[in-house]
């Protein structure tokens, strides 16, 4: 079954408007509501008196007219009373040169560390639990709301003792930690752990401290969630997820080891809606069962203000349907009905504070439908990818403290993951992976700005696997880290040099300035290739060199992109990012389908096989077809070359 909804706020709301609501709910095909994220003063007025009256109702009211609920535990929004008692739960923030409570005036305001809230957190999660075990409309769970170490984390006491611990488990002895870090440059040894404090934005930091400060964070809210899923386990059955934001700092892979389904939040404007494919293909991969699209805007993002430009009907339809198309089975949006007063005053939502529709919402609608009709040729296929990419949460980190180019990666690895690696190959079917994912089936992994390329026995298992066959593309800026962004000393690279068969000659970490200076063309033709992020250059010791560089009396002749056969398999180093053609080139694979650039092509196979093609730039496109193809939404078949409109849709049948 597939999901449509938005997120829905009862408790704001006189108890009369509800049946007005579902009404307009069912006329635009929603199906879903997600209920209860910030409604704890409402649940527990007082502490331990619990009321979930006005939840049931709605979630009843919902039921009865076909519409399901994600019940939400409301912690990301602790009530007043909370703070009065426990004072020590407000998460202290680095202010200045100085540490300060965070008042209790908006929301994520709790101390991840603080035994009071925790407790507290899970208690109403399990009366919750208790409250709507049975109930046959709630189909699932969502943990707080958009969790991450926000402003650093919290620096209370607690914290600060609980990161000391962390760092004593990880390193053992201080000597060990002071090596590891490098902090007798300086002089800036620590005698004991307890002389360690917490990085502070606003000064010049080790980046050692600076990303453990950060494993340490996150991992507080690893634990702080699967608390809250374990007091709901003990009653309710359904899957249980939380919220997650687009960027991968706070991993995905252990957020989601103790929950049962993935939850994505986005917000992203018209003009970078490509970039939701790289996710969707990210989230694909995390469990064995459909994603959750838990929070998108209708028409505009805001706050105080309307913002981050406006989705018209037409992109509204494929922000709604591209989920599904790429392997989800919900897309929810924020929110149903627009507050009529609070701090998000500006935002989209499928209906205004008056209830009535916005035009946008026809989009929604127009997706609802079109998703119902497909809805057999969905079920009955999955998407098979030949192809992985790798997004390591460790590269997120490392990349933010220790960005080592002037190009800032902290700010764009992700970006480059997308636009370098990922939106090149729209026309093939992409897993995107961490660095624990099992490689079997793939024949071709990249694995671009991997900093730290030894965790999780990853050398051993992607050397294994090249052996066997597949073809490892790797770089640039790939094994130069460890996991706490200290460098290598004996090379540039933790093995790479070794398994790839080269000596790094010269490295220049300036991005897209050095293609100035110096030319890349391929061996074989000629061809030259646009690059940019890194430039290391290769003197090949076993291996051969597939582009050169050429133009500076330093690199010239020099090696940029490397191959050497080990075992059943290759590794080919690149030096530097290449362009899409290069890419392509390199990947050697057959495309699903000739197409338009503007157009994303997914093969999907099964008992019923074929193309879904989204246009996602808002002009027209095409796509040519092998064969004979049933369009399923204009009931018609079709063959050759066909046109697609600005943010069109096909689903693609093949044709008995």
């Amino acid at each position: 079954m597939f999901y449509f909804g938005a997120a829905y706020y009862p408790e704001l709301w006189d108890k009369a408007e509800i049946d007005k609501d579902i009404k307009v709910m069912k006329e635009y095909g929603l199906n879903c509501m997600r209920v209860g994220e910030f409604a704890w003063s409402t649940m527990e007025k007082k502490e331990g008196e619990y009321d979930f009256g006005l939840f049931k109702y709605v979630a009843d009211k919902l039921y009865e007219n076909g519409i399901y609920t994600i019940m939400c535990t409301p912690s990301c929004t602790p009530p007043r009373w909370f703070f009065k008692k426990y004072p020590d739960a407000l998460r202290t923030v680095a202010v200045n040169n100085s540490r300060e409570k965070q008042l209790h005036r908006a929301r994520v305001h709790t101390c991840k560390s603080n035994k009071d809230a925790r407790r507290l957190n899970a208690k109403i999660a399990e009366e919750m639990a208790k409250a709507f075990a049975d109930h046959p409309g709630v189909i699932g769970w969502q943990i707080d709301n958009e969790l991450f170490p926000y402003d650093d984390g919290c620096y209370c006491p607690d914290c600060v003792k609980g990161f000391r611990e962390f760092l004593k488990e990880k390193y053992g002895t201080i000597e060990n930690l002071n090596r590891s870090w490098g902090t007798y440059r300086w002089s800036l040894d620590y005698e004991s752990f307890d002389d360690i404090e917490p990085p502070h934005t606003y000064q010049w930091e080790n980046p050692s401290r600076f990303v453990d400060w950060g494993h340490f964070q996150c991992n507080l809210i690893y634990s702080y969630t699967t608390e809250q899923a374990e007091a709901i386990r003990k009653y309710s059955k359904a899957p249980i997820g939380t919220d997650m934001m687009t960027n991968n700092y706070l991993s995905y892979r252990d957020m989601n080891k103790t929950l049962d389904i993935v939850q994505y939040n986005h917000y992203d404007n018209i003009n970078i809606m490509y970039r939701n494919m790289f996710v969707f293909d990210f989230l694909r991969k995390i469990k064995e069962r459909p994603f959750w699209v838990t929070e998108t805007l209708v028409g505009w993002n805001g706050g105080y203000c309307a913002a981050n430009d406006y989705h018209h009907i037409d992109s509204c339809y494929m922000n709604t349907i591209s989920p599904i198309c790429k392997g989800g089975e919900m897309n929810l949006f924020w929110l149903y009905r627009a507050h009529p007063n609070g701090h998000e005053l500006g935002h989209g939502s499928i209906v205004n504070t008056a209830g009535r529709p916005y035009s946008v919402s026809q989009g929604v609608k127009r997706a609802a439908q079109h998703v119902e009709k497909a809805k057999s040729f969905l079920e009955n296929s999955e998407i098979k990818s030949k192809i992985a990419l790798t997004y390591s949460t460790t590269a997120v980190k490392c990349f933010k403290h220790a960005p080592l180019n002037s190009g800032r990666l902290d700010l764009h690895y992700r970006e480059c993951l997308i636009d370098t690696f990922h939106a090149p190959l729209k026309h093939y079917n992409v897993d995107v992976i961490e660095t624990d994912a099992c490689l079997d089936g793939y024949d071709v992994l990249l694995s671009p700005m991997l900093a730290n390329a030894t965790e999780l026995g990853f050398k051993e298992r992607v050397t294994e696997w090249i052996k066997n066959g597949g073809t490892w593309i790797v770089g640039p800026l790939s094994d130069i880290m460890t996991d706490y962004a200290s460098k290598y000393t004996e090379a540039p690279f933790s093995f790479l040099e070794e398994l790839g068969g080269v000596y790094t000659k010269y490295n220049i970490p300036f991005g897209d300035q050095v293609d100035k200076l110096v030319k890349t063309h391929f061996t074989d033709n000629g061809q030259e290739i646009k690059t940019s992020i890194n430039y290391d250059a290769f003197e090949t010791v076993d291996s051969e060199a597939l582009a050169v560089y050429s133009g500076g009396e330093d690199f010239d002749g020099l090696a940029a992109i490397t191959r050497r056969k080990v075992g059943k398999g290759q590794i080919i180093i690149l030096g530097t990012g290449v362009d899409g053609d290069a890419l392509i080139k390199l990947i050697g694979k057959t495309p699903i389908a000739e197409a338009s650039e503007n157009v994303e092509l997914i093969e999907r196979s099964g008992k019923e096989s074929g193309i879904i093609a989204l246009e996602l730039g808002g002009k027209d496109g095409y796509v040519v077809l092998d064969g004979v193809y049933y369009d399923i939404l204009k009931e018609t078949k079709v063959s050759g070359k066909i046109e697609i409109k600005p943010f069109e849709a096909l689903f693609l049948k093949k044709a008995e």
